[in-house]
């Protein structure tokens, strides 16, 4: 799995038209900056209002997903969702004209080849990942549905479905690591069963189907009369019956093609967590409605676990290594005080300080009861948004960052040898004319040591 978080380099769009509303629509993929998440933005209604991609906005399960807010609904959004998640794209805004994303072929891999054609993009932020520690299970007794998600240092999701069908019988299918999601799942298409068909026809739930866009299970004997009305239905000059028990209009791509989708459903509604999930997904027949009933429980446990503490992995690659600190800050020994960057985008940074033993500080406070002093712990935080102001110029290598003013500071917590200290710096105001107001944050494990209210300055040097 990618350990930075990705948004696409430049805008591509795709056309089609919506499966259930039958309505054709253009939708544009843009880019977007770190930790922004995947976000839908309806252009086609006043003020153009935008949808995360949250559990919380889902509004709607009937043959697929659907989420509204602020007075905006977009239909169908799993089939988006899975082609980003199966390209690991964290950041990016969809721009859409219409309710509904287009159907295309009814897989995921139009839209990741149409993604592919214009390149991903590596950006300045870790990954922030929801690691399952312990075995979360939703179950559904009524419709015999289970779901759980297991502890793994990494992504892998195994279905299994059984629809009492001579046709399709138990399939199961599995994706063993993320990176294989174009090649085994992407293009599995959705399906229906025959008997299903004239219903959601009837129903208006597949005003943009027609037959190209859809396996159609037929496992039952039908009779001619039955296949000319179909084709009439569809506007198809013909329909037939192939011995595997599937219409004519399609074949299939793969063996347990239908068990394959179910396993793109799960991977696109589980997006709607809002977070990359480090787990082992086991789902025995699921529903749109139960992957969305155990997202929701996925999400509160994220919640529960959730802190304003910077995220950091020391197994992960960070965003700026000791080296390319050194490259921007003019500090040097005993005075450079940041050993890693993990986090930097244009509002915030976060970086990390490793205390040892032979920090030359400790000689003198306090021989015997070793203890990091507060202005030094402070010093650390400015140094740290000083990489986050000179983040804003295109050649930081000439500038200075200057530390003017300090203010509501506590320290809450003595930092001893052994802590390592993560920090935080957020912007509270857009930079003007170099200065930069932040507050700073810095903590050991989970709990804040010390805060600040800080201005910087960067000088262009002489």
């Amino acid at each position: 799995m990618k350990t930075k978080q990705h948004t696409i380099k430049e805008p591509v769009t795709v056309s089609g038209v919506g499966l259930h509303t039958g309505v054709t629509a253009n939708m544009t993929f843009t880019p977007a900056p770190p930790d922004h998440g995947i976000k839908f933005q309806r252009i086609d209604l006043p003020n153009e209002p935008i949808v995360d991609a949250d559990v919380d906005y889902v509004v709607d399960l009937s043959r697929g997903t659907t989420i509204e807010h602020n007075g905006a609904r977009i239909n169908t959004v799993e089939h988006t969702l899975a082609a980003l998640v199966g390209l690991e794209i964290d950041n990016v805004l969809i721009k859409i004209d219409g309710p509904e994303p287009p159907i295309l072929d009814g897989s995921s891999m139009m839209f990741i080849e149409a993604i592919e054609k214009v390149g991903v993009q590596e950006q300045n932020a870790l990954r922030n990942f929801f690691e399952i520690t312990e075995s979360i299970i939703y179950k559904d007794p009524e419709r015999d549905v289970e779901i759980a998600a297991l502890p793994l240092d990494d992504f892998r999701v195994t279905v299994m479905v059984d629809y009492n069908s001579p046709v399709l019988g138990s399939q199961h299918a599995s994706l063993n690591s993320i990176s294989e999601f174009k090649n085994e799942i992407a293009s599995s298409r959705t399906f229906c069963f025959l008997h299903e068909l004239e219903m959601l026809y009837k129903n208006n739930l597949i005003k943009g189907g027609d037959l190209n866009n859809a396996i159609v299970v037929v496992d039952r004997v039908v009779k001619d009369e039955e296949l000319e009305y179909l084709a009439g239905l569809f506007n198809k000059p013909k329909v037939e019956v192939k011995k595997e028990g599937i219409l004519n209009n399609v074949d299939l791509r793969h063996r347990n093609e239908p068990a394959r989708h179910k396993l793109l459903d799960v991977v696109g509604d589980l997006a709607l967590v809002g977070r990359p999930i480090k787990a082992q997904i086991l789902a025995a027949r699921p529903g749109h409605a139960a992957n969305v009933a155990f997202a929701k429980k996925l999400k509160k446990a994220m919640q529960e676990t959730k802190s304003n503490v910077p995220y950091y992995d020391p197994n992960l690659e960070p965003v700026m290594d000791i080296k390319q600190i050194t490259q921007i800050l003019p500090h040097r020994y005993p005075f450079l005080l940041i050993d890693k960057i993990i986090h930097l985008d244009e509002n915030m940074v976060a970086g990390i300080k490793n205390v040892t033993i032979n920090e030359p500080f400790f000689q003198g406070h306090f021989p015997g009861n070793p203890v990091m002093p507060g202005v030094l712990q402070v010093e650390a935080m400015a140094q740290i948004g000083g990489i986050l102001v000179l983040n804003t110029v295109p050649d930081p290598e000439n500038y200075t960052p200057y530390f003017l003013g300090i203010d509501r500071c506590k320290f809450r917590r003595m930092v001893i040898p052994g802590d390592t200290i993560k920090f935080k710096c957020e912007l509270t105001a857009p930079i003007k004319h170099g200065i930069a107001q932040m507050t700073g944050y810095a903590y050991v494990g989970n709990t804040l040591v010390c805060q600040a209210s800080m201005t910087a300055r960067i000088v262009k040097n002489p």
